[in-house]
């Protein structure tokens, strides 16, 4: 487990294994960024030399390793491209990735010392994050000895009086996404609904927050219809968990509701085997609400938070749910079952309708619902739907500010009518592929009572790194939203923030 502190010493007399500095490309060749001032005189002027000397040009997220021979404390200094030398404040997410590249590449050494820019708390802040995504491992599997183990420590290089709140505030955000990362990576065989819940539960409570879970009988008599359909054909029922934080201070109330298929198949209407090997990843969003709302919890934001997680496994058996099968969802809607695989959308309805029970300000859904969703925006960004724009707009910012790619989609109401059903309220499924992402997005609205601000946020690629590492985004399981739901939590939390406001 890798820590975090801060120290005020500077670059070229810390006692650490290994020093990590930014270096800027400039039109008089490489330089070292701030936090490192003197590093070249130490090095006897030769710092740009020596690193062009190995090919390092600089470039954001470059990272080359060179021996000091004695020159500094640090035996080996860690020089990551920070791009050209920005004429304002430096862009975190540089920084963020910067420090996450260095502490990945620093696995199996005892302890390393940050000297990029830290002269403010949001820089501070920035680089611990960085750096504590950035050293994830998650080797609970693994029974052979030579992988090497995360570095023990970073040590920040700060003078800022609030480094210290800054690094709290960091190591809080990072627990809960590497939660969410732990989560998204254990097998589906040691993550069924039921054992979710148990661990929302233990972590929910431990965090401060009151936890309610809803078993498959309790869902049943209270007519959760969606979350039932979908996990009636597995031999691991579906739960049904609410997790509620509550401030004295706050004005605003904001719900998040969380997609966890924590395995999905398919169902009877099956996925090709390339397209199922890695639906262990389908409870995502589930995963990313019980993150944010621990960090919510710990860091005591003045606001009352709520979030259900949605938990089914989605399988093919003699009790599975069929094609044309007709589900009254919690809201009293039917729904027509066209094709099972549409599933994620089935638990939600339920979960967003329960939620706006609760009287929120905001509602958020957060899924790994489509695989259109990677067609139209890659695997790395998230794609944004609301039914007011600003809203849309807002979570679109937010994300942006935290480092997490989204983009705004509409919700085009000419394609409401290829949710048509002649036997129910409405298909879970349009006959066409063109749009699916915004169709999903479009049934989901129907269940959202009227007045009710509402945003979902499809994150069928970004949740999942099926790619090598970067950055402090580490193969398999991301944590991706997690920081966007903080964020949103503090926004709507903020005294100066207004419901709507962007």
């Amino acid at each position: 487990m890798t820590t975090v502190r801060v120290n005020a010493s500077d670059a070229v007399s810390v006692q650490t294994a290994a020093l990590i500095v930014g270096v800027h490309t400039t039109p008089d060749g490489l330089q070292a960024a701030p936090g490192a001032e003197g590093l070249d005189q130490a090095l006897g002027g030769r710092l740009a030399e020596t690193l062009g000397a190995v090919g390092f040009t600089g470039k954001a997220g470059e990272l080359t390793k060179i021996p000091t021979f004695g020159a500094l404390p640090a035996p080996v200094l860690v020089a990551v491209g920070l791009g050209d030398r920005p004429e304002g404040d430096y862009d975190l997410e540089t920084l963020r990735r910067a420090a996450g590249v260095a502490a990945r590449s620093l696995a199996g050494t005892a302890d390393a010392a940050i000297a990029l820019p830290a002269a403010t708390a949001e820089q501070v802040e920035a680089i611990a994050l960085g750096g504590l995504l950035g050293a994830y491992d998650f080797s609970k599997y693994r029974t052979n000895g030579d992988r090497k183990p995360p570095v023990g420590e970073l040590v920040i290089l700060s003078g800022s009086s609030e480094a210290d709140e800054a690094v709290r505030r960091a190591v809080t955000v990072a627990e809960s996404v590497n939660l969410v990362r732990d989560l998204v990576n254990t097998p589906p065989s040691d993550l069924w609904p039921a054992r979710f819940a148990e661990i929302a539960q233990e972590k929910g409570e431990a965090a401060g927050l009151s936890v309610e879970v809803l078993d498959e009988v309790a869902l049943k008599e209270g007519g959760y219809g969606g979350i039932i359909g979908v996990g009636q054909g597995s031999a691991n029922p579906p739960r049904l968990v609410r997790l509620a934080y509550h401030h004295p201070d706050a004005a605003r109330t904001i719900a998040f509701v969380g997609k966890g298929i924590t395995f999905d198949s398919g169902g009877l209407s099956l996925k090709p085997t390339s397209s199922m090997n890695w639906m262990k990843s389908d409870m995502g969003g589930a995963g990313a609400v019980l993150g944010a709302m621990i960090a919510i919890s710990r860091l005591r934001l003045p606001i009352n938070a709520i979030g259900y997680l949605c938990l089914a496994e989605n399988m093919p058996s003699g009790t599975a749910q069929r094609p044309s099968d007709i589900l009254r969802t919690y809201s009293g809607k039917t729904v027509e079952v066209v094709d099972t695989d549409a599933e994620g959308r089935l638990v939600l309805v339920d979960g967003i309708a329960r939620a706006a029970e609760d009287g929120p300000d905001l509602i958020v859904d957060v899924a790994t619902l489509t695989g259109a969703q990677i067609v139209a925006l890659g695997w790395r960004t998230a794609g944004v739907m609301a039914n007011d724009d600003a809203l849309r707009d807002e979570v679109v910012e937010v994300a942006a500010r935290q480092g997490e790619a989204a983009w705004g989609m509409p919700l085009p109401e000419e394609l409401r009518k290829g949710l048509d059903s002649p036997v129910a309220d409405i298909a879970n499924l349009q006959p066409e592929r063109w749009g699916s992402m915004l169709a999903a997005g479009i049934f989901l609205r129907e269940f959202v009572p009227e007045g009710v601000r509402w945003a979902h946020v499809d994150m069928a690629g970004p949740a999942f790194n099926k790619g090598e590492p970067y950055g402090y985004t580490p193969k398999g399981g991301t944590g991706a939203i997690t920081r966007t739901l903080i964020g949103l939590a503090e926004r709507y939390a903020g005294n100066g923030a207004s419901a709507g406001a962007v």
